[in-house]
């Protein structure tokens, strides 16, 4: 290329002209071009747990309206029933179709898995902000609450919680929601940290932003992708705390299915009816692998640093 010197600006013309790529070729793809989505879309383990988890949700869920699946209907001519055409997934002791007790123990398992992470979501969220924002005073103050908290074991506080009240979703959903926000806490807090000294923050600071401002125009958004990981992680472990819970029978209990009552049943039946306890075995290590597979490709598809 051919350059000449202009007098007025000084400069070379190859230095005056703009940038422009001779091709698309030329042109790196960035992070903000590259969407997280399409990203996602390049893993087929997470696309398929994302498929998997949406049918059976919508089956779980869709199947609550059709009159003729009733988990609780007993039938004392079908009882301890293999499966066949009538019953898909057989009947338990008292005659009650076990593919319908199925769908309703999957519905229980996934409405406390969200409720759980709901408030992991905002409780953690919200103290990781003002945590890492605040004074260092105000900081040390916060993380001796957490250390207390999080030096408790959490099942002895799930296994205390649910002897003093009454066994329910509501108090399964209370005693995992005690001390399951404290990773996401210190994950937000951490990041307050790392960012509240960046040159975008500090311009935001000198233009006389608040603190609650900078929090929730700058550090969430930019914190958004270990927050959504995080949550989804979260999911798999208060689906596993219920199922275990309940199989031990300190959660649900019977008539209300679910699955770590389902689990419960049949592992007194194993020896003799297997079935009734492989189903909701295979659902539940299939629910908590497709979230922790899901959970993994979101986890590298908000990272625009991990290669294809």
């Amino acid at each position: 290329m051919t350059t000449t010197y202009d007098p007025i600006l000084g400069l070379t013309q190859a230095q005056a002209l703009p940038l422009v790529p001779e091709s698309a070729s030329d042109v790196s793809v960035s992070a903000p071009n590259q969407t997280w989505q399409a990203r996602l879309r390049r893993r087929p383990a997470a696309m398929v747990s994302v498929a998997v988890l949406l049918l059976v949700t919508l089956i779980a869920f869709g199947a609550s309206i059709i009159p003729a699946i009733n988990p609780t209907a007993q039938n004392l001519t079908q009882i301890n029933r293999w499966p066949g055409p009538a019953h898909w997934l057989g009947t338990d002791g008292f005659g009650r179709d076990l593919f319908a007790r199925l769908l309703m123990g999957i519905r229980v398992s996934l409405t406390v898995a969200f409720f759980a992470g709901l408030i992991d979501l905002t409780v953690g969220v919200a103290w990781g902000l003002i945590s890492g924002l605040s004074s260092p005073r105000v900081d040390n103050a916060m993380q001796r609450v957490l250390e207390v908290l999080g030096g408790i074991p959490t099942l002895v506080i799930l296994v205390l919680m649910l002897t003093a009240l009454p066994p329910g979703l509501l108090t399964i959903v209370l005693a995992m929601g005690i001390t399951g926000w404290i990773p996401m806490a210190r994950l937000v807090r951490s990041q307050g940290l790392r960012l509240k000294n960046q040159e975008f923050v500090l311009a935001s600071r000198t233009l006389g932003a608040s603190m609650t401002r900078i929090g929730l125009t700058h550090i969430l958004p930019n914190s958004i992708g270990l927050i959504v990981v995080q949550a989804v992680f979260t999911i798999p472990t208060a689906i596993f705390f219920e199922a275990f819970l309940s199989f031990i029978g300190l959660g649900l209990r019977p008539p209300v299915a679910s699955l770590g009552t389902l689990l419960s049943t049949g592992f007194a039946t194993f020896q003799f009816l297997p079935f009734q306890m492989l189903a909701p075995a295979i659902t539940l290590s299939v629910l908590m692998i497709c979230f922790n597979l899901l959970a993994d490709g979101l986890r590298d598809a908000f990272d625009s640093r991990v290669s294809k």
